[in-house]
């Protein structure tokens, strides 16, 4: 397995609920502190586990929920929380190498501009579940990975990388230098996408919230097939 570099980092950020949690912990993520009730704390799911937590460094307080409702702003935290350490993005030339190591004909989401957190991590969440190998999101105009983005997507972050890029246009070419196909999702499009016939490695591009995929996205996304 080769090493990735990961570059880039988001701030450290809060996570809760029981199974992302028990999903990061699972994947030996670095957790700086970790909140929880005393019942969770020694039940036979979280207690090997934030036990190896604790003993590579992570600060265990057992707590009431009254001080979990203050720490996640009253969010559905089912009796802890944890803080992580910084998220790392994927370099793009990382990103394509990984997700062209796990399967020979990957499917990676790019987000073109979603603004939501929730959408972003459904976004995460669904991708995961339905096989995808990643996502790639732009650095400017659009959000980030974030507790909210985390506790969405269910743990499926801990095995699902994630590429911040500063141009997504730019990125959608070298996916197409790559080897990818190139899919745009549109309200109007001609075809409903479980109609479409998917083959070889794929990057399917998925539009804003509010105005869909940008117009110059639009023109790379139909270049890409008539123009291969």
């Amino acid at each position: 397995m080769r090493e990735i570099k990961r570059p880039e980092k988001a701030d450290d950020d809060l996570i809760y609920g029981r199974h992302t949690v028990l999903a990061a912990l699972t994947a030996g993520k670095l957790l700086h502190r970790i909140w929880v009730i005393p019942p969770l704390r020694y039940s036979a799911d979280f207690l090997p586990l934030i036990n190896a937590a604790k003993e590579n460094g992570s600060v265990v307080d057992e707590v009431d929920h009254k001080r979990l409702d203050q720490l996640t702003n009253h969010g559905r935290h089912q009796g802890i929380a944890a803080q992580v350490s910084n998220y790392e993005y994927l370099s793009l030339e990382d990103f394509i190498a990984l997700v062209l190591e796990r399967s020979p004909h990957p499917l990676v989401l790019i987000a073109d501009g979603i603004n939501d957190p929730h959408n972003l991590g459904a976004i995460i969440r669904s991708g995961e579940a339905l096989g995808a190998q990643g996502l790639i999101i732009p650095q400017r105009r659009a959000v980030g990975v974030t507790s909210t983005v985390a506790k969405v997507a269910a743990g499926a972050l801990e095995h699902f990388p994630v590429c911040r890029v500063v141009n997504l246009n730019r990125a959608v070419e070298k996916l197409k230098k790559a080897g990818f196909w190139v899919y745009g999702t549109a309200v109007e499009g001609a075809k409903p996408i479980y109609s479409v016939t998917f083959d070889g490695a794929i990057a399917l591009v998925i539009g804003s919230e509010g105005e869909g995929m940008s117009l110059l996205m639009e023109k790379i996304v139909i270049f890409s097939f008539l123009f291969p």
